[in-house]
């Protein structure tokens, strides 16, 4: 959520000692392998220590009876370090159909250690990009959600993601990735670039001075949200730097609503109409329109008709909108737009997979993704500007605002990999795919978003 999520800039050790580990990486690219689920033309065979030759009598009869069922026919290829054969099959066969030999083969000969099929391995995607270490919210065994196996399936590629949010500054970690999007703001005095509404989503920045906003109001410096939030859905990819999107094949199209003091429910409801690829009036036509709108954005107030419609417009229209559940650790039934109809509300996890200590819960959240906490927050693309822009860097920050792209990016991939998925699709195939939480987590909704397997249930449904 706005203001709630807090920086905190990497130390200069902790990006020293990343950009060391990532450099080892790159010398062995293959080090992680998967299982791929494709056909193989081989077998491995081990007989037990002591047996001479090779092949038995019992064991060629096991080998061809095992053959003839599944209608090849089997020859010895080479031996193996370590006393094992591999063994050729006169044509490829699915991995169930090379598991029964195995398994037909080993039974026919008591001599047999061993028989498996020799799978067909692949490298498992992992970024070369050189704090992708400090990402811990993508890979973790625990808190994670799993990403680097949904990255082999898909990238988000073909793919918009909207990102209603502060404007975003031209970070050179995604610029490749970002589209030209708009200003919606439609009041200088939140847009603190002079204007309304232009075709200009730039970030100027939205520090404030003490009293600003209200009588009493805290003086802030510029949170450059937005910019942390599009590195979250779509920072490049093994570009050897920075960090990595959740769906880094994806585009972003980032849409200005939010400024000082926050954003007008009006200015965001266009916002999100137009992402959408519906009319707004006085705004040209969007030539891009979003897949996926994200809203890392909210405050304490029943959801408007005025915001309700929009999403529905939205949704009418193909688009999944994912809102950031709220930081006051309340119910989410009390902050809009998450307690909108329709929505996928996000809570957030600590780095342990429990509720993080800011997060909304409640029947109105759909499932939670990291958002990070005191100690481990999520890294992404950031500006070094207190006030007026700076240069580009990176940062910690944590909220649920971290949490909703990271669902955003999700749905991006789940797209990429299904590109007929419609909203509830989406949703429904989020929830179902969701892994339980390793920690207390009550009220979070169906459990911690899991990338490998929302891609997995997408190219799975008709």
């Amino acid at each position: 959520m706005h203001r709630s999520s807090l920086p905190r800039l990497f130390s200069a050790l902790a990006l020293a000692s990343l950009a060391c580990a990532a450099q080892a990486r790159e010398h062995n690219p293959l080090a992680d392998l998967a299982r791929d689920e494709s056909p193989t033309d081989r077998l491995i065979v081990k007989y037990r220590d002591g047996v001479q030759p090779f092949a038995t009598a019992r064991g060629e009869a096991a080998i061809r009876v095992a053959g003839n069922r599944q209608g090849v026919s089997v020859r010895h290829l080479r031996a193996m370090s370590g006393g094992a054969h591999v063994m050729a099959i006169s044509r490829a066969i699915s991995p169930q159909e090379a598991e029964a030999m195995a398994q037909a083969i080993s039974a026919g000969d008591p001599d047999i250690l061993y028989a498996e099929p020799d799978h067909l391995l692949k490298p498992l995607m992992t970024p070369n990009d050189s704090y992708y270490s400090l990402q811990w919210s993508l890979s973790d065994a625990t808190g994670g959600i799993r990403a680097p196996a949904a990255w082999d399936k898909a990238s988000g590629s073909g793919v918009v993601v909207a990102v209603i949010d502060t404007g975003v500054r031209k970070h050179a970690d995604f610029s490749a990735n970002l589209l030209a999007g708009r200003d919606f703001v439609s009041t200088s005095f939140i847009s603190n670039d002079g204007d309304g509404r232009d075709a200009d989503a730039a970030d100027p920045g939205d520090y404030v001075t003490a009293g600003y906003c209200s009588t009493g109001s805290a003086a802030a410096n510029s949170s450059w949200h937005g910019t942390h939030v599009t590195g979250i859905v779509a920072a490049t990819a093994n570009n050897k730097t920075g960090v990595v999107g959740v769906a880094w094949g994806a585009k972003v199209l980032p849409l200005r609503a939010l400024g000082r003091c926050g954003g007008y429910s009006s200015d965001i409801a266009d916002a999100i109409s137009w992402a959408a690829g519906n009319a707004v009036s006085g705004q040209p036509t969007n030539t891009t329109p979003a897949k996926v709108i994200n809203l890392s954005l909210g405050g304490t107030a029943a959801c408007g008709k005025t915001t309700q419609a929009a999403i529905n417009a939205a949704r009418a229209k193909g688009a999944v909108v994912v809102v950031a559940a709220g930081n006051e650790k309340a119910n989410a039934s009390t902050s809009s737009p998450a307690n909108c109809t329709g929505v996928v509300s996000v809570a957030a996890t600590t780095k342990a997979g429990g509720r993080a200590s800011y997060s909304n819960y409640g029947t109105s959240v759909t499932l939670a993704a990291p958002g990070g906490d005191s100690g481990a927050a999520i890294a992404s693309t950031w500006n070094t500007g207190t006030s007026t822009p700076g240069s580009d860097t990176y940062a910690y920050m944590a909220g649920t605002s971290m949490a909703a792209p990271a669902v955003s990016g999700v749905a991006a991939l789940m797209l990429s990999a299904n590109p007929k998925l419609t909203p509830d699709q989406v949703a429904t195939l989020l929830k179902s795919s969701a892994r339980a939480f390793p920690a207390s987590c009550s009220g979070c909704g169906a459990g911690i978003v899991n990338a490998e397997a929302a891609v997995a249930a997408a190219l799975a449904a008709k």
